[in-house]
């Protein structure tokens, strides 16, 4: 199975708290990111300048994404481009070795037992993200940063006037006297008919 490219190995950051690095990381190809309408290709890179803070629950990661998602206005259906520069700050706190969580819970009475699932619950919806030993998986902050910021309606520009409901056309390439003849659908089966002539 092949490693995910969002996954970032931590080995080098020592772990005292107060310790940083600075890394600059490409992520050449992955799954298309973003809607139908607007997204980043698979072979559109993403870009991220990325620091890393030892803290005492774990590694604080700090993180600038930059790249470029394409797709089509929805008024006028004219090729979109939109520079995605976004950037996120999450805490990954170390995985905890098994053994020692097995054994401490051995020790817990019942009580604490209901406690610690609740806090697990209020973890989850706070969206604590763990380290996998000594890797971090970048994916979601990432893909929140890019998809929650992305316009649900891109347009080529705010002014774009779309385009004529009636023949398709782009309104900015008609001229401005452009209309087209309204027929009352209740009379469009007598259109050509002629009437004969009174003697």
């Amino acid at each position: 199975m092949s490693r995910s490219p969002y996954l970032f190995s931590t080995h080098d950051l020592p772990r005292r708290p107060g310790e940083m690095r600075e890394y600059f990381v490409p992520i050449e190809v992955h799954d298309v990111m973003g809607f139908d309408i607007l997204a980043i290709a698979t072979d559109e890179p993403i870009d991220i300048e990325l620091k890393l803070e030892s803290v005492s629950d774990g590694v604080l990661a700090t993180a600038n994404v930059r790249s470029l998602a394409t797709g089509e206005c929805t008024r006028c259906l004219d090729p979109v481009e939109i520079d995605i520069d976004e950037n996120f700050v999450e805490l990954y706190e170390y995985s905890e070795d098994p053994r020692i969580v097995r054994k401490r819970e051995k020790k817990m009475s019942e009580r604490a037992k209901a406690k610690k699932l609740e806090e697990e619950e209020l973890d989850e919806e706070d969206e604590i993200r763990q380290m996998d030993g000594e890797d971090i998986d970048l994916e979601g902050p990432i893909r929140d940063a890019i998809i929650l910021n992305l316009p649900i309606n891109p347009l080529c520009t705010p002014d774009c006037p779309g385009l004529c409901p009636e023949c398709g056309e782009k309104w900015r390439d008609l001229p401005d006297d452009h209309a087209h003849q309204v027929t009352d659908i209740r009379w469009a089966g007598l259109e050509g008919l002629e009437l004969p002539e009174s003697e």
